[in-house]
Protein backbone atom coordinates (compact mmCIF):
# COMPACT_ATOMS: atom_id res chain seq x y z
CA UNK A 1 0.00 0.00 0.00
CA UNK A 2 1.11 3.39 -0.71
CA UNK A 3 -0.04 7.07 0.94
CA UNK A 4 0.44 10.74 0.58
CA UNK A 5 -0.58 12.90 2.54
CA UNK A 6 -0.87 17.21 1.98
CA UNK A 7 -0.51 18.62 5.11
CA UNK A 8 -2.11 22.27 3.67
CA UNK A 9 -6.06 22.74 3.76
CA UNK A 10 -6.14 19.80 5.89
CA UNK A 11 -6.56 17.58 2.76
CA UNK A 12 -5.68 14.41 2.90
CA UNK A 13 -5.38 11.77 -0.02
CA UNK A 14 -4.90 7.79 0.10
CA UNK A 15 -4.23 5.40 -2.36
CA UNK A 16 -5.13 1.55 -1.11
CA UNK A 17 -5.48 -2.18 -2.52
CA UNK A 18 -3.66 -0.64 -5.81
CA UNK A 19 -3.27 -3.85 -7.80
CA UNK A 20 -1.47 -3.25 -11.24
CA UNK A 21 -2.06 -4.95 -13.94
CA UNK A 22 0.65 -6.06 -16.64
CA UNK A 23 0.48 -3.81 -19.32
CA UNK A 24 2.56 -2.81 -22.34
CA UNK A 25 2.62 0.67 -21.60
CA UNK A 26 1.64 1.89 -18.56
CA UNK A 27 -1.38 4.61 -18.19
CA UNK A 28 -3.04 6.95 -16.11
CA UNK A 29 -4.56 5.17 -12.71
CA UNK A 30 -7.32 7.78 -13.20
CA UNK A 31 -7.91 7.53 -16.85
CA UNK A 32 -11.02 6.34 -18.39
CA UNK A 33 -12.30 5.14 -15.23
CA UNK A 34 -16.05 6.41 -13.68
CA UNK A 35 -16.06 8.50 -10.41
CA UNK A 36 -18.87 7.93 -7.39
CA UNK A 37 -19.33 9.83 -4.34
CA UNK A 38 -20.88 7.97 -1.62
CA UNK A 39 -21.07 9.56 2.23
CA UNK A 40 -18.84 8.06 4.49
CA UNK A 41 -20.45 6.32 7.39
CA UNK A 42 -22.42 8.23 10.31
CA UNK A 43 -19.77 8.49 12.74
CA UNK A 44 -17.76 10.20 10.70
CA UNK A 45 -17.47 13.69 9.98
CA UNK A 46 -20.97 15.36 8.29
CA UNK A 47 -18.15 16.77 6.22
CA UNK A 48 -16.26 14.13 4.80
CA UNK A 49 -16.38 12.46 1.80
CA UNK A 50 -15.13 9.30 -0.38
CA UNK A 51 -14.56 9.38 -4.14
CA UNK A 52 -14.36 6.18 -5.06
CA UNK A 53 -12.74 4.81 -8.54
CA UNK A 54 -14.40 1.38 -9.43
CA UNK A 55 -12.23 -1.59 -9.79
CA UNK A 56 -9.26 -2.12 -10.62
CA UNK A 57 -7.91 1.19 -7.99
CA UNK A 58 -10.11 2.67 -5.80
CA UNK A 59 -9.14 6.17 -4.20
CA UNK A 60 -10.18 7.73 -1.47
CA UNK A 61 -10.37 11.56 -0.92
CA UNK A 62 -11.11 13.76 2.28
CA UNK A 63 -11.91 17.41 2.52
CA UNK A 64 -13.39 19.42 4.85
CA UNK A 65 -16.23 21.65 3.94
CA UNK A 66 -16.80 23.53 1.10
CA UNK A 67 -12.76 22.42 0.21
CA UNK A 68 -14.43 19.66 -1.77
CA UNK A 69 -14.77 21.80 -4.98
CA UNK A 70 -10.93 22.57 -4.92
CA UNK A 71 -10.18 19.16 -4.14
CA UNK A 72 -11.26 17.36 -6.94
CA UNK A 73 -10.27 20.56 -9.13
CA UNK A 74 -6.34 19.92 -7.90
CA UNK A 75 -6.92 16.10 -7.93
CA UNK A 76 -7.10 16.51 -11.94
CA UNK A 77 -4.90 19.26 -12.58
CA UNK A 78 -2.03 17.58 -10.25
CA UNK A 79 -2.58 14.35 -12.33
CA UNK A 80 -2.90 15.73 -15.73
CA UNK A 81 -5.03 15.19 -18.58
CA UNK A 82 -5.05 12.25 -20.90
CA UNK A 83 -5.05 12.53 -24.38
CA UNK A 84 -7.33 10.19 -26.41
CA UNK A 85 -6.76 6.45 -26.76
CA UNK A 86 -4.56 6.62 -29.83
CA UNK A 87 -1.80 8.59 -28.10
CA UNK A 88 -2.90 7.40 -24.31
CA UNK A 89 -1.75 4.07 -24.86
CA UNK A 90 1.68 5.52 -25.34
CA UNK A 91 1.26 6.63 -21.60
CA UNK A 92 1.89 10.20 -22.65
CA UNK A 93 0.71 13.22 -19.60
CA UNK A 94 0.29 16.69 -21.01
CA UNK A 95 0.00 19.03 -18.28
CA UNK A 96 -2.01 21.94 -18.46
CA UNK A 97 1.30 24.28 -17.89
CA UNK A 98 2.72 23.13 -21.42
CA UNK A 99 -1.01 23.71 -23.15
CA UNK A 100 -0.65 26.84 -25.59
CA UNK A 101 -2.15 30.01 -23.83
CA UNK A 102 -4.75 32.50 -25.67
CA UNK A 103 -3.37 35.03 -27.20
CA UNK A 104 -6.30 37.81 -26.14
CA UNK A 105 -8.86 39.32 -27.67
CA UNK A 106 -9.29 37.37 -31.00
CA UNK A 107 -11.15 39.91 -33.59
CA UNK A 108 -13.53 38.59 -36.19
CA UNK A 109 -15.26 40.41 -38.72
CA UNK A 110 -18.95 40.42 -37.52
CA UNK A 111 -17.41 41.72 -34.37
CA UNK A 112 -15.51 44.69 -36.24
CA UNK A 113 -18.35 45.43 -38.22
CA UNK A 114 -20.42 45.98 -35.17
CA UNK A 115 -17.75 47.56 -33.17
CA UNK A 116 -17.58 50.05 -36.33
CA UNK A 117 -20.90 50.47 -36.08
CA UNK A 118 -21.35 51.17 -32.09
CA UNK A 119 -18.68 53.75 -32.64
CA UNK A 120 -20.33 55.48 -35.42
CA UNK A 121 -23.69 55.56 -34.09
CA UNK A 122 -22.16 57.21 -30.76
CA UNK A 123 -20.07 59.66 -32.77
CA UNK A 124 -23.27 60.16 -35.32
CA UNK A 125 -25.12 63.83 -35.16
CA UNK A 126 -26.15 65.32 -32.80
CA UNK A 127 -23.13 62.96 -31.05
CA UNK A 128 -24.13 60.65 -28.50
CA UNK A 129 -20.36 60.31 -26.73
CA UNK A 130 -19.59 64.33 -27.24
CA UNK A 131 -22.90 64.77 -25.45
CA UNK A 132 -22.09 62.47 -21.97
CA UNK A 133 -18.68 63.85 -21.93
CA UNK A 134 -20.05 67.74 -22.70
CA UNK A 135 -22.88 67.42 -20.02
CA UNK A 136 -21.01 65.15 -17.08
CA UNK A 137 -17.82 66.35 -17.73
CA UNK A 138 -16.72 69.95 -19.79
CA UNK A 139 -19.56 71.34 -17.60
CA UNK A 140 -18.95 70.34 -14.56
CA UNK A 141 -15.22 71.48 -14.81
CA UNK A 142 -16.26 74.54 -16.59
CA UNK A 143 -18.35 75.74 -13.38
CA UNK A 144 -15.97 75.13 -11.07
CA UNK A 145 -13.33 76.96 -12.63
CA UNK A 146 -15.36 80.51 -14.59
CA UNK A 147 -15.91 83.59 -12.67
CA UNK A 148 -18.88 84.54 -11.19
CA UNK A 149 -20.78 87.65 -11.09
CA UNK A 150 -23.28 89.77 -9.41
CA UNK A 151 -25.72 92.38 -10.92
CA UNK A 152 -23.31 95.08 -8.91
CA UNK A 153 -20.63 94.38 -10.44
CA UNK A 154 -22.03 96.09 -13.85
CA UNK A 155 -22.70 99.70 -14.60
CA UNK A 156 -25.33 99.92 -17.11
CA UNK A 157 -24.65 102.23 -19.99
CA UNK A 158 -26.30 102.68 -23.74
CA UNK A 159 -29.37 100.89 -24.45
CA UNK A 160 -28.62 98.89 -27.72
CA UNK A 161 -32.23 97.16 -28.50
CA UNK A 162 -35.33 95.86 -26.74
CA UNK A 163 -37.50 93.09 -28.10
CA UNK A 164 -39.98 90.88 -26.92
CA UNK A 165 -38.36 88.95 -24.45
CA UNK A 166 -35.90 91.18 -22.84
CA UNK A 167 -33.44 94.41 -23.16
CA UNK A 168 -30.15 94.92 -23.88
CA UNK A 169 -26.84 97.44 -22.72
CA UNK A 170 -24.21 98.38 -23.24
CA UNK A 171 -22.22 97.55 -19.67
CA UNK A 172 -18.81 98.15 -18.23
CA UNK A 173 -17.65 96.42 -15.28
CA UNK A 174 -18.05 98.36 -11.91
CA UNK A 175 -14.01 97.57 -10.68
CA UNK A 176 -13.43 99.61 -14.16
CA UNK A 177 -15.53 101.70 -15.07
CA UNK A 178 -13.08 104.40 -16.92
CA UNK A 179 -11.66 101.76 -19.04
CA UNK A 180 -13.74 102.28 -21.57
CA UNK A 181 -16.66 105.19 -21.45
CA UNK A 182 -19.01 102.59 -23.37
CA UNK A 183 -18.32 99.90 -21.87
CA UNK A 184 -16.72 96.21 -23.19
CA UNK A 185 -19.64 93.97 -21.96
CA UNK A 186 -23.18 94.00 -23.46
CA UNK A 187 -25.96 92.77 -20.94
CA UNK A 188 -29.48 91.35 -21.84
CA UNK A 189 -32.13 91.09 -19.14
CA UNK A 190 -34.25 88.45 -19.84
CA UNK A 191 -37.64 87.18 -18.40
CA UNK A 192 -39.25 84.99 -20.54
CA UNK A 193 -36.75 81.91 -22.46
CA UNK A 194 -33.64 83.51 -20.33
CA UNK A 195 -33.05 80.29 -18.49
CA UNK A 196 -33.27 78.52 -22.03
CA UNK A 197 -30.50 81.11 -23.56
CA UNK A 198 -28.16 80.72 -20.70
CA UNK A 199 -28.24 77.11 -20.92
CA UNK A 200 -27.73 77.14 -25.15
CA UNK A 201 -24.49 80.11 -24.86
CA UNK A 202 -23.28 77.73 -22.21
CA UNK A 203 -23.48 74.61 -24.85
CA UNK A 204 -22.16 76.43 -27.63
CA UNK A 205 -19.10 78.28 -25.76
CA UNK A 206 -18.15 75.23 -24.75
CA UNK A 207 -18.60 73.09 -28.36
CA UNK A 208 -18.34 76.03 -31.05
CA UNK A 209 -17.36 78.78 -29.52
CA UNK A 210 -16.44 80.79 -32.97
CA UNK A 211 -20.14 80.51 -34.55
CA UNK A 212 -21.83 82.94 -32.25
CA UNK A 213 -21.17 85.98 -29.98
CA UNK A 214 -18.85 85.07 -27.04
CA UNK A 215 -20.55 84.44 -24.10
CA UNK A 216 -19.69 85.50 -20.71
CA UNK A 217 -21.98 84.92 -18.13
CA UNK A 218 -25.35 84.02 -16.82
CA UNK A 219 -27.70 84.36 -13.67
CA UNK A 220 -30.83 85.01 -12.29
CA UNK A 221 -31.33 87.59 -10.23
CA UNK A 222 -34.35 88.30 -7.93
CA UNK A 223 -36.19 90.95 -8.09
CA UNK A 224 -38.71 91.72 -5.13
CA UNK A 225 -40.45 94.76 -7.44
CA UNK A 226 -40.56 91.86 -10.31
CA UNK A 227 -41.32 88.31 -8.22
CA UNK A 228 -40.18 86.18 -10.70
CA UNK A 229 -37.11 87.99 -10.97
CA UNK A 230 -35.17 88.22 -14.08
CA UNK A 231 -32.20 86.76 -16.09
CA UNK A 232 -29.02 88.18 -16.79
CA UNK A 233 -26.55 87.68 -19.64
CA UNK A 234 -23.39 88.64 -20.10
CA UNK A 235 -21.70 89.06 -23.41
CA UNK A 236 -18.59 90.62 -24.89
CA UNK A 237 -19.19 93.66 -26.81
CA UNK A 238 -18.24 92.36 -30.74
CA UNK A 239 -20.10 94.88 -32.68
CA UNK A 240 -23.26 96.74 -33.17
CA UNK A 241 -23.80 96.03 -37.05
CA UNK A 242 -26.37 93.36 -37.68
CA UNK A 243 -26.47 91.66 -41.34
CA UNK A 244 -30.23 93.54 -41.31
CA UNK A 245 -28.44 96.80 -40.78
CA UNK A 246 -25.39 96.52 -43.43
CA UNK A 247 -28.39 95.58 -45.89
CA UNK A 248 -30.32 98.56 -45.63
CA UNK A 249 -27.70 100.39 -47.19
CA UNK A 250 -27.73 101.35 -50.75
CA UNK A 251 -23.67 100.92 -50.33
CA UNK A 252 -24.60 96.82 -50.07
CA UNK A 253 -22.22 94.85 -50.37
CA UNK A 254 -19.25 97.32 -50.94
CA UNK A 255 -20.13 98.42 -47.31
CA UNK A 256 -19.05 94.86 -45.99
CA UNK A 257 -16.17 94.45 -47.96
CA UNK A 258 -14.84 97.52 -46.35
CA UNK A 259 -15.51 96.15 -43.07
CA UNK A 260 -13.61 92.92 -43.68
CA UNK A 261 -10.87 94.12 -44.96
CA UNK A 262 -9.96 97.41 -43.30
CA UNK A 263 -10.05 99.23 -46.30
CA UNK A 264 -12.05 99.58 -49.46
CA UNK A 265 -10.77 97.86 -53.04
CA UNK A 266 -9.69 100.36 -55.74
CA UNK A 267 -11.69 98.25 -58.25
CA UNK A 268 -14.65 99.18 -60.29
CA UNK A 269 -18.25 97.83 -59.34
CA UNK A 270 -20.01 94.78 -60.83
CA UNK A 271 -21.83 91.26 -60.77
CA UNK A 272 -18.63 89.68 -60.27
CA UNK A 273 -17.43 91.77 -57.12
CA UNK A 274 -21.02 91.54 -55.47
CA UNK A 275 -20.82 88.01 -56.12
CA UNK A 276 -17.69 87.40 -54.49
CA UNK A 277 -18.26 89.61 -50.66
CA UNK A 278 -22.13 87.78 -51.09
CA UNK A 279 -19.99 84.21 -51.41
CA UNK A 280 -18.07 85.57 -48.34
CA UNK A 281 -20.94 86.25 -45.93
CA UNK A 282 -22.37 82.79 -47.08
CA UNK A 283 -19.64 80.85 -46.14
CA UNK A 284 -18.78 81.74 -42.75
CA UNK A 285 -22.54 81.96 -42.01
CA UNK A 286 -22.55 78.29 -43.28
CA UNK A 287 -19.63 77.35 -41.22
CA UNK A 288 -21.09 78.63 -37.90
CA UNK A 289 -24.58 77.04 -38.96
CA UNK A 290 -23.07 73.46 -39.25
CA UNK A 291 -20.76 74.07 -36.01
CA UNK A 292 -24.64 74.28 -34.33
CA UNK A 293 -25.88 71.84 -36.09
CA UNK A 294 -23.26 69.14 -35.15
CA UNK A 295 -23.47 69.73 -31.74
CA UNK A 296 -27.46 68.96 -32.07
CA UNK A 297 -28.87 72.58 -31.54
CA UNK A 298 -31.20 74.03 -34.17
CA UNK A 299 -31.33 77.67 -33.90
CA UNK A 300 -34.95 77.87 -35.33
CA UNK A 301 -35.10 82.12 -35.85
CA UNK A 302 -32.17 82.46 -38.90
CA UNK A 303 -32.59 86.00 -39.72
CA UNK A 304 -30.41 88.85 -40.32
CA UNK A 305 -31.27 90.46 -37.33
CA UNK A 306 -29.69 87.52 -35.43
CA UNK A 307 -26.68 87.62 -37.20
CA UNK A 308 -24.01 90.00 -36.20
CA UNK A 309 -20.53 91.47 -37.41
CA UNK A 310 -17.81 90.53 -35.21
CA UNK A 311 -15.14 93.54 -35.51
CA UNK A 312 -12.26 91.49 -33.35
CA UNK A 313 -12.60 88.78 -35.92
CA UNK A 314 -14.00 90.00 -38.87
CA UNK A 315 -16.64 87.93 -39.70
CA UNK A 316 -20.41 87.07 -39.00
CA UNK A 317 -21.52 85.28 -36.16
CA UNK A 318 -25.32 84.24 -34.41
CA UNK A 319 -26.64 85.77 -31.55
CA UNK A 320 -29.91 85.41 -29.87
CA UNK A 321 -30.81 81.65 -29.17
CA UNK A 322 -33.57 81.85 -27.01
CA UNK A 323 -36.13 80.00 -29.50
CA UNK A 324 -33.31 77.24 -30.46
CA UNK A 325 -33.68 74.07 -29.33
CA UNK A 326 -31.20 71.28 -28.09
CA UNK A 327 -31.62 68.24 -29.78
CA UNK A 328 -29.10 66.37 -27.98
CA UNK A 329 -31.04 66.30 -24.58
CA UNK A 330 -34.23 67.41 -25.89
CA UNK A 331 -34.65 70.91 -24.37
CA UNK A 332 -36.34 73.35 -25.53
CA UNK A 333 -38.36 71.14 -27.73
CA UNK A 334 -42.18 70.50 -27.43
CA UNK A 335 -43.95 68.33 -30.04
CA UNK A 336 -46.73 70.92 -30.60
CA UNK A 337 -45.31 74.41 -30.04
CA UNK A 338 -42.58 75.94 -32.47
CA UNK A 339 -40.90 79.70 -31.86
CA UNK A 340 -40.40 81.28 -35.20
CA UNK A 341 -40.47 84.41 -37.39
CA UNK A 342 -43.01 84.28 -39.71
CA UNK A 343 -40.81 86.14 -42.48
CA UNK A 344 -38.02 83.49 -42.47
CA UNK A 345 -39.49 80.27 -41.46
CA UNK A 346 -39.61 77.21 -43.85
CA UNK A 347 -43.36 76.18 -44.32
CA UNK A 348 -43.26 73.04 -42.42
CA UNK A 349 -43.25 75.58 -39.53
CA UNK A 350 -41.92 72.67 -37.00
CA UNK A 351 -38.55 71.37 -36.55
CA UNK A 352 -39.54 67.54 -36.49
CA UNK A 353 -43.09 65.28 -36.37
CA UNK A 354 -45.61 66.34 -34.21
CA UNK A 355 -46.16 63.01 -33.64
CA UNK A 356 -42.63 62.81 -31.85
CA UNK A 357 -42.56 62.63 -28.44
CA UNK A 358 -42.11 64.71 -25.47
CA UNK A 359 -38.14 64.36 -24.63
CA UNK A 360 -37.84 61.54 -22.44
CA UNK A 361 -35.09 62.50 -19.44
CA UNK A 362 -31.35 63.65 -20.58
CA UNK A 363 -29.78 60.09 -20.51
CA UNK A 364 -32.28 58.51 -22.84
CA UNK A 365 -32.93 61.43 -24.92
CA UNK A 366 -29.18 60.96 -25.54
CA UNK A 367 -28.81 57.70 -26.61
CA UNK A 368 -31.71 58.11 -29.04
CA UNK A 369 -31.26 61.91 -30.49
CA UNK A 370 -29.14 60.45 -33.50
CA UNK A 371 -32.50 57.96 -34.95
CA UNK A 372 -34.68 61.00 -34.26
CA UNK A 373 -32.15 63.54 -35.93
CA UNK A 374 -32.32 61.08 -38.90
CA UNK A 375 -35.77 60.69 -39.29
CA UNK A 376 -36.72 64.15 -39.30
CA UNK A 377 -33.55 66.42 -40.23
CA UNK A 378 -34.55 69.05 -38.33
CA UNK A 379 -31.05 71.20 -39.05
CA UNK A 380 -32.98 71.84 -42.44
CA UNK A 381 -35.32 74.22 -40.93
CA UNK A 382 -32.38 76.60 -40.51
CA UNK A 383 -31.38 75.86 -44.24
CA UNK A 384 -34.35 77.35 -45.93
CA UNK A 385 -34.08 80.36 -43.33
CA UNK A 386 -30.52 80.65 -44.67
CA UNK A 387 -31.69 80.96 -48.10
CA UNK A 388 -34.16 83.81 -47.60
CA UNK A 389 -30.91 85.97 -46.47
CA UNK A 390 -29.24 84.26 -49.70
CA UNK A 391 -32.10 85.66 -51.77
CA UNK A 392 -32.22 89.15 -50.71
CA UNK A 393 -28.44 89.87 -50.94
CA UNK A 394 -28.69 89.20 -54.43
CA UNK A 395 -32.01 90.52 -54.70
CA UNK A 396 -31.92 93.82 -53.21
CA UNK A 397 -35.99 94.40 -54.29
CA UNK A 398 -36.56 91.53 -51.53
CA UNK A 399 -34.09 93.41 -48.66
CA UNK A 400 -37.47 95.06 -47.30
CA UNK A 401 -40.66 93.16 -45.09
CA UNK A 402 -43.29 93.96 -47.76
CA UNK A 403 -40.66 92.80 -50.58
CA UNK A 404 -39.87 89.77 -48.58
CA UNK A 405 -43.78 88.88 -47.60
CA UNK A 406 -44.74 89.25 -51.16
CA UNK A 407 -41.98 87.24 -52.50
CA UNK A 408 -43.05 84.53 -50.05
CA UNK A 409 -47.00 84.44 -51.05
CA UNK A 410 -45.66 84.28 -54.69
CA UNK A 411 -43.59 81.42 -53.72
CA UNK A 412 -46.48 79.56 -51.73
CA UNK A 413 -48.98 80.03 -55.18
CA UNK A 414 -45.87 78.39 -56.96
CA UNK A 415 -45.69 75.40 -54.43
CA UNK A 416 -42.64 76.52 -53.23
CA UNK A 417 -40.68 75.69 -56.19
CA UNK A 418 -38.37 78.57 -57.13
CA UNK A 419 -38.05 77.31 -60.43
CA UNK A 420 -41.70 77.89 -61.38
CA UNK A 421 -41.30 81.26 -59.28
CA UNK A 422 -38.46 82.46 -62.12
CA UNK A 423 -40.43 81.38 -65.01
CA UNK A 424 -43.29 83.51 -63.82
CA UNK A 425 -41.82 86.88 -62.16
CA UNK A 426 -38.88 86.73 -65.22
CA UNK A 427 -40.71 87.83 -68.10
CA UNK A 428 -41.59 91.11 -66.55
CA UNK A 429 -39.10 91.59 -63.90
CA UNK A 430 -38.23 94.61 -62.93
CA UNK A 431 -34.46 95.75 -62.94
CA UNK A 432 -33.84 94.49 -59.52
CA UNK A 433 -34.95 91.33 -60.41
CA UNK A 434 -32.68 90.50 -63.48
CA UNK A 435 -30.10 92.18 -61.79
CA UNK A 436 -30.68 89.34 -58.96
CA UNK A 437 -30.89 86.54 -61.82
CA UNK A 438 -27.91 87.60 -63.66
CA UNK A 439 -25.93 87.44 -60.49
CA UNK A 440 -27.01 83.97 -59.47
CA UNK A 441 -26.58 83.35 -63.17
CA UNK A 442 -22.30 83.90 -62.93
CA UNK A 443 -20.11 80.62 -63.62
CA UNK A 444 -22.89 78.28 -64.96
CA UNK A 445 -25.68 79.18 -62.87
CA UNK A 446 -23.78 77.71 -59.83
CA UNK A 447 -25.20 80.52 -57.09
CA UNK A 448 -28.62 79.67 -58.27
CA UNK A 449 -28.04 75.93 -57.97
CA UNK A 450 -27.45 76.35 -54.60
CA UNK A 451 -30.15 78.25 -54.22
CA UNK A 452 -32.97 76.36 -55.34
CA UNK A 453 -31.04 73.49 -53.07
CA UNK A 454 -31.91 75.33 -49.81
CA UNK A 455 -35.12 76.92 -50.95
CA UNK A 456 -37.49 73.62 -51.09
CA UNK A 457 -41.31 72.72 -49.70
CA UNK A 458 -39.71 69.45 -48.32
CA UNK A 459 -37.01 69.00 -45.35
CA UNK A 460 -35.43 66.30 -46.73
CA UNK A 461 -35.10 67.43 -50.29
CA UNK A 462 -32.75 70.38 -48.82
CA UNK A 463 -29.11 70.35 -48.49
CA UNK A 464 -27.76 70.30 -45.37
CA UNK A 465 -24.91 72.94 -44.01
CA UNK A 466 -22.07 70.98 -44.80
CA UNK A 467 -23.30 70.26 -47.94
CA UNK A 468 -23.53 73.46 -49.21
CA UNK A 469 -20.35 74.38 -48.20
CA UNK A 470 -19.21 71.22 -50.42
CA UNK A 471 -20.99 72.74 -53.04
CA UNK A 472 -18.85 74.65 -56.39
CA UNK A 473 -20.18 78.03 -55.37
CA UNK A 474 -17.39 78.11 -52.57
CA UNK A 475 -14.95 76.74 -54.83
CA UNK A 476 -13.62 80.11 -54.81
CA UNK A 477 -11.70 81.66 -52.29
CA UNK A 478 -13.66 84.67 -50.55
CA UNK A 479 -12.82 87.99 -49.43
CA UNK A 480 -10.50 86.28 -46.23
CA UNK A 481 -8.34 83.29 -46.46
CA UNK A 482 -9.58 80.45 -44.71
CA UNK A 483 -7.59 79.24 -41.98
CA UNK A 484 -5.92 75.43 -41.87
CA UNK A 485 -9.07 74.33 -39.59
CA UNK A 486 -11.27 75.86 -42.01
CA UNK A 487 -9.64 74.50 -45.13
CA UNK A 488 -9.57 70.95 -43.49
CA UNK A 489 -13.42 70.93 -42.90
CA UNK A 490 -13.92 71.95 -46.49
CA UNK A 491 -12.17 69.07 -47.85
CA UNK A 492 -13.47 66.57 -45.26
CA UNK A 493 -17.43 67.92 -46.79
CA UNK A 494 -16.25 67.96 -50.41
CA UNK A 495 -14.58 64.51 -49.53
CA UNK A 496 -18.12 63.06 -47.51
CA UNK A 497 -20.66 64.95 -49.28
CA UNK A 498 -19.76 65.29 -53.34
CA UNK A 499 -22.18 63.89 -55.97
CA UNK A 500 -21.72 60.70 -57.58
CA UNK A 501 -24.67 61.48 -60.17
CA UNK A 502 -22.15 61.99 -62.70
CA UNK A 503 -20.29 58.96 -62.04
CA UNK A 504 -23.40 56.80 -61.96
CA UNK A 505 -24.50 58.50 -65.15
CA UNK A 506 -21.07 57.01 -66.62
CA UNK A 507 -21.59 54.03 -65.70
CA UNK A 508 -24.72 53.31 -67.27
CA UNK A 509 -23.76 54.63 -70.33
CA UNK A 510 -21.09 52.29 -70.48
CA UNK A 511 -23.38 49.55 -69.48
CA UNK A 512 -25.61 50.55 -72.18
CA UNK A 513 -22.98 50.36 -74.68
CA UNK A 514 -21.21 47.25 -74.01
CA UNK A 515 -23.62 45.08 -72.20
CA UNK A 516 -25.32 41.98 -73.43
CA UNK A 517 -27.59 39.72 -71.84
CA UNK A 518 -24.86 37.27 -72.22
CA UNK A 519 -22.19 39.28 -70.36
CA UNK A 520 -24.61 40.15 -67.60
CA UNK A 521 -24.85 43.71 -68.43
CA UNK A 522 -28.09 46.04 -69.69
CA UNK A 523 -28.63 46.55 -73.12
CA UNK A 524 -29.86 50.21 -74.37
CA UNK A 525 -33.34 48.91 -74.96
CA UNK A 526 -33.32 47.36 -71.20
CA UNK A 527 -32.36 50.54 -70.12
CA UNK A 528 -35.23 52.77 -71.21
CA UNK A 529 -37.65 49.70 -70.39
CA UNK A 530 -36.38 49.83 -66.82
CA UNK A 531 -37.06 54.13 -67.07
CA UNK A 532 -40.80 53.01 -67.80
CA UNK A 533 -41.61 51.19 -65.73
CA UNK A 534 -44.43 52.13 -63.37
CA UNK A 535 -44.80 50.63 -59.73
CA UNK A 536 -47.53 48.18 -59.37
CA UNK A 537 -50.34 48.88 -56.62
CA UNK A 538 -50.35 46.39 -54.05
CA UNK A 539 -53.33 44.84 -53.47
CA UNK A 540 -56.28 47.05 -52.33
CA UNK A 541 -57.51 44.46 -49.46
CA UNK A 542 -53.85 44.49 -47.96
CA UNK A 543 -53.38 48.68 -48.50
CA UNK A 544 -56.97 48.73 -46.45
CA UNK A 545 -55.68 46.46 -43.56
CA UNK A 546 -52.16 48.38 -43.41
CA UNK A 547 -53.95 51.93 -43.35
CA UNK A 548 -55.99 50.87 -41.02
CA UNK A 549 -53.29 49.94 -38.33
CA UNK A 550 -51.46 52.98 -39.26
CA UNK A 551 -54.13 55.09 -38.29
CA UNK A 552 -54.88 53.43 -35.07
CA UNK A 553 -51.22 53.30 -34.00
CA UNK A 554 -51.95 56.98 -34.82
CA UNK A 555 -54.54 57.68 -32.40
CA UNK A 556 -52.78 55.27 -29.88
CA UNK A 557 -49.66 57.92 -29.97
CA UNK A 558 -51.78 60.98 -30.04
CA UNK A 559 -53.82 60.40 -26.94
CA UNK A 560 -50.62 59.18 -25.21
CA UNK A 561 -48.63 62.08 -26.10
CA UNK A 562 -51.55 64.71 -25.14
CA UNK A 563 -51.56 63.05 -22.07
CA UNK A 564 -48.37 62.97 -20.99
CA UNK A 565 -46.98 66.38 -22.01
CA UNK A 566 -48.44 68.39 -18.98
CA UNK A 567 -47.19 65.83 -16.74
CA UNK A 568 -43.94 66.01 -18.86
CA UNK A 569 -43.63 69.76 -18.56
CA UNK A 570 -44.34 70.06 -14.68
CA UNK A 571 -41.45 67.65 -14.08
CA UNK A 572 -38.57 67.81 -16.43
CA UNK A 573 -38.87 70.55 -18.51
CA UNK A 574 -36.42 72.83 -16.20
CA UNK A 575 -34.15 70.14 -14.03
CA UNK A 576 -31.72 71.81 -16.02
CA UNK A 577 -32.04 75.47 -14.91
CA UNK A 578 -30.85 74.68 -11.36
CA UNK A 579 -27.56 74.70 -12.64
CA UNK A 580 -27.94 78.28 -13.08
CA UNK A 581 -26.31 80.75 -10.30
CA UNK A 582 -28.99 82.58 -8.67
CA UNK A 583 -28.31 85.98 -7.03
CA UNK A 584 -30.52 86.10 -3.80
Amino acid sequence: MAAAVAAAGGVSIGVSKLQPRHLKHPTSPFLGKKIRFKHKSPFESAYCWRVSIKNPRRVVVSALGTELIDVVHNLFVGVGVGLPCTVMECGDIIYRSTLPKPNGLTLTIPGAILALGTLSYLWATPGVAPGFFDMFILAFVERIFRPTFRKDDFVLGKKLGEGAFGVVYRVALAKNPSEKKEGDLVLKKATEYGAVEIWMNERVRRACANSCADFVYGFLENSSKKGGGEYWLIWKFEGEATLADLMQSKDFPYNVERMILGEGQQLPKGLERENRIIQTIMRQLLFALDSLHSTGIVHRDIKPQNIIFSEGSRSFKIIDLGAAADLRVGINYIPKEFLLDPRYAAPEQYIMSTQTPSAPSAPVATALSPVLWQMNLPDRFDIYSTGLIFLQMAFPAMRTDSGLIQFNRQLKRCDYDLVAWRKSVEPRASADLRKGFELLGLDEGIGWELLTSMVRYKARQRTSAKAALAHPYFDREGLLALSLVQKLRLQFFRATQQDYTEAANWIIQLMAKSGTEQDGGFTEAQLLELKEIVPKKKASAERNALASILKVQRKILKTLNESMDEFSRRSKSLWWSRWIPREE
